[in-house]
């Protein structure tokens, strides 16, 4: 059996950060596995730029980020195997993997990060009625279809969704010759980022159907046409609003879920986002076993993800070193308007230079207000102009702040002053 300090689950922008920052702690003995056959992940057909405007102060296309990090890992002479899919973790941190080469791997860990990212929901998770016909693609499919195979999916293009990739395929297609009739959302509002809306919609006059959605599939061998229809406040379809739009391509972008059956099987205990519990360490509820990444909850801008992945590969390196910290934490509540926290508990002997707590709120939210409190003391009250599913939020909590409640038993981050 193979041992290592620290066995990180994924070589995507998650698992790659991990890994430098550990090798950067002092840990020599790192092994990375990937079950693609290169590194980058998502990142590798993410062709547009806006990437690493956080992390490296300049615009980078998805595969010029990965690059820089997979440059670091090769310089540092960081270990890998890439096709090897990881099938199991146990309690021991045993991890069994499976390649061409190796056939059947053992390997014991001391540390363990999870990093493997988040899949698309599929057609069969929205039940849309009609027949298995060709034309029907998640939108991450075609994207990859795209900016990889070069080969487009369709001409005549329906994108249900307004996630990010949603929108940003609706502009893909767009400059790939395709005619994008609309991108049609079940919510009041897009689930992607404003710039997003502005940049691959507005620019190129496609049209955005809120509170809409397809209630139907045209077609036998091929998709042919989608019915629309407009949704009233339960999200039902409102009959006599139906719409028909023929195209011969369907695109859904309805959302990600962390990767986690691997998190299951090792005994992680699971929160309202698909993903990992952890606290400011990106430690799970299993000792030595840390999560980073979309993973864990799913991310608008991939700096954020290199954060906290340097987080969690420091974090893993003080845990193989011995580091300890108490048994007690606080724990953190969402109140009106906000629907998770990331970290979901925190050691307040562990705060050093702060605590980041990222969190997306419920709805879309005018004038608001962010208020964090600890146990029934507002601490943070901070205004926003809007506030947006589509966009992470962040708040700082400092030393400071949990040098002011000694006995904190808990911390409730919440919106006030809906109007």
């Amino acid at each position: 059996m193979q041992q290592y300090d620290i066995v990180i689950i994924g070589g995507g922008p998650a698992g790659l950060a991990a890994a430098i920052k550990a090798k950067e702690e002092g840990i020599d003995s790192i092994l990375i596995l990937e079950r693609d056959k290169s590194f980058g992940g998502i990142l590798n057909q993410c062709i547009h730029n806006g990437f690493g405007l956080h992390t490296f102060k300049e615009e980078l296309t998805g595969p010029e980020y990965a690059q820089r990090f997979i440059d670091k890992v090769e310089e540092a002479k960081i270990q890998y195997k890439l096709n090897t899919m990881v099938i199991d973790i146990n309690e021991k941190k045993i991890i069994t993997a499976v390649n061409d080469e190796d056939g059947i791997l053992e390997i014991q860990a001391k540390a363990i990060i999870l990093a493997m990212g988040c899949r698309e929901r599929p057609r069969g998770a929205i039940n849309i009625p009609g027949s298995r016909c060709a034309g029907i693609y998640t939108a991450g499919t075609a994207q990859k279809f795209v900016n990889i195979e070069g080969e487009m999916p369709g001409k005549e293009v329906v994108i249900l969704g307004s996630g990010d990739i949603g929108l940003i395929m609706a502009r893909r297609m767009t400059l790939e010759g395709a005619k994008v009739k609309a991108v049609v959302e079940l919510m009041p509002y897009s689930g992607g980022l404003k710039r997003n809306i502005v940049q691959c919609l507005d620019d190129f006059n496609i049209p955005l159907r809120l509170a809409h959605t397809v209630t139907k599939i045209e077609g036998k061998d091929r998709v042919t046409g989608v019915t629309i229809s407009k949704v009233d406040k339960n999200l039902k379809p409102i009959k006599g609003t139906e719409e028909y739009i023929a195209c011969d391509t369907l695109l859904l972008s309805v959302g990600l879920l962390p990767e986690n059956e691997l998190s299951r099987t090792a005994g992680v205990k699971l929160g309202v986002t698909g993903g990992p519990e952890v606290d400011e360490r990106m430690g799970t509820n299993v000792e030595g076993i840390f999560a980073c990444g979309n993973v864990l909850h799913v991310h608008d801008l991939v700096d954020f993800v290199t954060e906290e992945s340097y987080n969690a590969g420091k974090n893993a390196s003080d845990y193989v070193k011995g580091k300890k910290v108490e048994e007690y934490k606080v724990e953190l509540f969402t109140g009106e308007g906000v629907g998770y926290t990331v970290p979901k508990f925190i050691h307040k002997n562990n705060i050093g230079n702060g605590v980041d707590v990222r969190f997306r709120v419920r709805n879309v939210y005018k004038d608001s207000y962010i208020s964090v409190y600890f146990d029934d003391t507002r601490e943070i009250y901070k205004k926003k102009r809007v506030l947006a599913p589509g966009e992470m939020e962040t708040v700082k909590l400092t030393e400071e702040m949990f040098g002011k409640y000694p006995d904190c038993k808990s911390i409730t981050v919440k919106i006030e002053g809906i109007l």
